[in-house]
């Protein structure tokens, strides 16, 4: 990957900060784990039983659980420190995943569904806890760098998910060696199970990393406010006003993520009755894919601005969202799929830099929950409203309404957004440029 970035004059981890690298790496790590689970998942559920309503339910509480915990973490982080809030977060997946491997029982199942947010398919983010990541991440990172750093940070997290992705192909192998049947056979729940080894590895890989990184904020000493001071008030108005736009704008982008993401391999056995033999590989494909698109949307953004790149890339997403239930073959499915990833999702890291710039550091850690909790409310209703119409066969209808919220969402973003376009110096800036 550094080979590649550096041969083609992209930005690469030996430009980095220490603590930057550190934190992109274990990025990389906790992405395998869900790169695995984003596919089997509700593939797993299936074969224990479950119903469609009862899988989308639970991705539902799941992540509404995991909002309402994120602006807390956020707000907490910027008052404290945000390294231990990473270390309490990996313990946690840590534990959930040992559970998982060691009882398929559906109440113990349920929670730690529930608890560390499995199968959601965050791109490597730390769930709730994310928002004490992406400001960490910053303290090390100048304004003009941050499109570049947090398209690069994301394109990690995607490539480590296309390696969990055909990790994901372990149960049918497991199946096959113990059964002597095809491939493509359907695979018993069983064999599952050892997926959880794969994220309690990556989890202790990031434990590693994430001791020995180095954070210089205090937020002991960083937040001292007084609500008198009218400089102070006038900056905070100003940024509270964008971030409740923002925030506006998230929850329809939320709710359109979440009609068709987190369901999306169990949407493939249902259109076209593939198991993880069929859907791992592709999905494998997707996410390599889409991180080489952030990796390349990162640079355009230094020239055409952030919010120009995320619209543009995000409108050629939207109308291959519309092509994808229509098209009759598994191939070309999988095709526009790949392509609808690249352009949509490649732009996460663009996005993530935005709202980082929108505050001055000792702030980061609320703006970033506030990102989180204004997608993740909305979001979490999707899977629950996607399972009750997959129940009712209708698999069209979530592309379709996810494509119209996504066409508000880039109007009001482009709009609202469009005097940031190009990040420049902020109200107070102290990281170094790397």
């Amino acid at each position: 990957m550094n080979d590649f970035l550096s041969k083609n004059n992209f930005l690469t981890l030996k430009d980095l900060h220490p603590t930057t690298q550190k934190l992109i790496l274990s990025r990389t790590f906790r992405s395998i784990g869900q790169g695995a689970l984003v596919v089997d998942m509700t593939l797993y559920l299936d074969a224990l039983g479950w119903k469609a309503f009862h899988i989308g339910w639970v991705l539902s509480v799941a992540g509404l659980f995991g909002a309402l915990l994120s602006l807390g973490i956020g707000v907490t982080s910027d008052r404290l420190k945000r390294k231990p809030f990473l270390i309490v977060y990996e313990s946690i997946i840590f534990l959930c995943s040992l559970a998982a491997l060691l009882t398929a029982h559906v109440l113990i199942l349920t929670l730690v569904i529930i608890i560390a947010g499995f199968g959601q398919g965050a791109g490597g983010a730390a769930g709730p806890f994310s928002p004490a990541e992406q400001a960490w991440l910053a303290e090390q990172v100048a304004p003009a760098k941050r499109g570049r750093v947090y398209s690069l940070n994301a394109a990690f997290g995607f490539f480590g998910m296309g390696i969990g992705a055909l990790l994901a192909m372990i149960p049918a192998i497991l199946h096959v060696l113990a059964t002597g049947s095809k491939l493509s056979a359907p695979v018993d729940a069983a064999a599952y199970r050892p997926l959880f080894i794969v994220v309690m590895m990556a989890t202790l890989a990031n434990l590693w990393l994430i001791t020995r990184a180095k954070e210089q904020y205090n937020g002991a000493k960083e937040v001292r406010v007084l609500k008198k001071d009218a400089v102070e008030m006038k900056i905070r108005r100003q940024e509270n006003k964008m971030l409740t736009g923002l925030a506006i704008l998230n929850s329809f982008n939320g709710l359109a993520i979440g009609l068709t993401s987190p369901l999306i391999s169990y949407w493939f056995l249902l259109k076209f009755d593939k198991g993880p033999a069929a859907i791992a590989p592709m999905m494998a494909a997707t996410f390599f894919i889409t991180g080489i698109s952030s990796v390349y949307t990162g640079r355009i953004s230094e020239k055409i601005g952030i919010v120009k790149s995320v619209v543009q890339m995000r409108l050629v997403g939207l109308f291959l969202m519309i092509l994808l239930p229509l098209a009759p073959f598994y191939w070309l499915a999988s095709l526009i799929y790949i392509l609808r990833s690249a352009f949509n999702r490649g732009t996460a890291g663009n996005r993530q830099a935005l709202t980082i710039g929108l505050v001055r550091e000792k702030r980061r850690g609320f703006a970033t929950s506030l990102n989180s909790v204004s997608m993740q409310v909305t979001r979490s209703a999707g899977p629950g409203i996607a399972g009750l119409l997959f129940s009712a066969g209708m698999l069209e209808f979530p592309f379709f309404a996810s494509a119209f919220l996504q066409g508000i969402y880039l109007v009001l973003y482009g709009r609202f957004f469009r005097n940031q376009n190009m990040p420049g110096q902020e109200t107070k800036e102290v990281p170094k440029v790397n």
